[in-house]
């Protein structure tokens, strides 16, 4: 398995160019060649969105190649500024090469019940159910009803779920820029992709992660676990209420207050946990 990083800082869009040269390159010099590439937009943990232009190049590419295209659609309902991120499949070659996922965990709120569903090429499809009929005998029947209700039920939750988070969302930026941490505002999904402060940047995502709950006491994820292109930033989940992401947000401002001068680095933990007392003390 390779990795490519995706997308520029600052929020912009994805370079899709810069990404096909990426692409290229990966795919020359892999042995043996990729049988697949895996997409997931609107993107965890960056909440990047793409739109068909991006795909497009990518579909002609793949099917140059033989390589088969997974596309993780998993949070295509969770947009916000009435702008619905498209579908792979949009394209109609890319039904030849593309098989794309989705869950009902973001859209219909049924987090850990794992259930969802996949479309598109017609041999992949059929390999996946043979896969599925060796490895279990369905979900348990009353999440399948569930899911079923979900799918065929009014559809005025969804459009709740969409608004609550954007207003999460909302809060969330605000607070954080009110602390003097600028983070990109997420189109869509329920995270943001916090860059780490310019102060801070010296300590690595995990470092700046576990300073965050120790003295701010707010829990965020190191990007550096979503793959080594991730060190320079964290991952914020919109899951809680507004109440307590005001307190969040109050906190990290108090942080970053009490920490104006930045915080040393040490990679032993008795020295890091005296830097951290004498910090506190000096607070």
């Amino acid at each position: 398995m390779r990795h490519l990083p995706v997308g520029m800082e600052n929020g912009a869009s994805t370079d899709i160019d810069s990404f096909m040269i990426m692409l290229e390159r990966a795919v020359r010099h892999s042995v043996p060649k990729p049988l697949a590439l895996v997409l997931n937009y609107p993107s965890n943990p960056t909440a990047e969105v793409v739109g068909l232009d991006f795909y497009r190049p990518i579909v002609e590419f793949c099917r140059k190649h033989g390589i088969y295209i997974l596309s993780d659609l998993a949070y295509a309902e969770i947009f916000f500024d009435n702008d619905p991120p498209p579908s792979i499949l949009e394209i109609p070659e890319a039904r030849e090469i593309a098989v794309e996922f989705t869950s009902m965990s973001k859209t219909y709120s049924m987090a850990g019940w794992r259930i969802g569903f996949a479309t598109g090429n017609k041999t992949l499809i059929t390999a996946l159910a043979r896969i599925k009929s060796y490895l279990d005998y369905g979900a348990f029947t009353p999440i399948q009803v569930a899911a079923a209700a979900a799918l065929n039920g009014p559809q005025d939750c969804v459009q709740q779920v969409r608004d609550m988070y954007k207003q999460r969302r909302d809060v969330m930026i605000e607070g954080l820029a009110a602390a003097g941490w600028e983070v990109p505002s997420p189109k869509a999904s329920m995270f943001a992709w916090a860059p780490i402060p310019p102060q801070f940047a010296h300590l690595g995502s995990l470092e700046f992660s576990k300073l965050l709950l120790q003295q701010a006491e707010v829990a965020v994820a190191p990007g550096i676990g979503f793959g080594e292109y991730g060190d320079g930033h964290v991952r914020l989940a919109m899951v809680e209420n507004i109440h307590r992401i005001r307190q969040a947000t109050r906190n990290i401002k108090e942080f970053f207050r009490s920490n104006a001068g930045g915080v040393a680095a040490s990679k032993d933990p008795a020295a890091r946990a005296a830097l951290l007392e004498s910090e506190k003390a000096k607070a």
